[in-house]
């Protein structure tokens, strides 16, 4: 059984998320858990007008998860998910490993700085705020 982590957009129909939103989320939850998956970050992404209408849908609402699945059973998710009549479309994208940490609190709205980033930083001020010189600017005098 070989694990892979996953990223999937959802479209959900509008008109079926406003009437029940908490009950819309939470099937696309169950379809992942109900194949062995973990979900790691699903949350609601935007809610907007359609490039160019779906299934006669103008508008749409964009659920994100990030998930980690047998790579056999993913199949069985797309299956479920053209069977689920409050999803109009999705895409999944399989993720690099080295990847999942940084996507996940991305996800959840955490800002994620690497120490030698922010460590270079202070130090650029630094150096920017202790070599301040004046520097005359020659230009016309016409």
């Amino acid at each position: 059984m070989t694990t892979a982590s996953y990223e999937c957009l959802f479209l959900f129909d509008s008109n079926h998320y406003a009437r029940d939103p908490g009950g819309v989320s939470s099937r696309v939850q169950n379809m992942i858990t109900d194949l062995g998956g973990e979900i790691l970050v699903s949350r609601l992404w935007a809610e907007q007008r359609l490039a160019y209408p779906i299934k006669g849908h103008n508008k749409g609402t964009y659920w994100l998860a990030i998930f980690n699945l047998d790579t056999l059973k993913l199949k069985e998710l797309n299956r479920a998910c053209q069977l689920n009549d409050s999803l109009l479309r999705h895409l999944f994208t399989r993720l690099d490993a080295r990847l999942v940490d940084a996507l996940v609190a991305h996800a959840q709205e955490k800002v994620v700085v690497p120490i030698d980033q922010i460590e270079r930083s202070a130090a650029a001020a630094t150096v920017g705020a202790d070599d301040e010189e004046e520097v005359e600017v020659e230009g016309d005098d016409e």
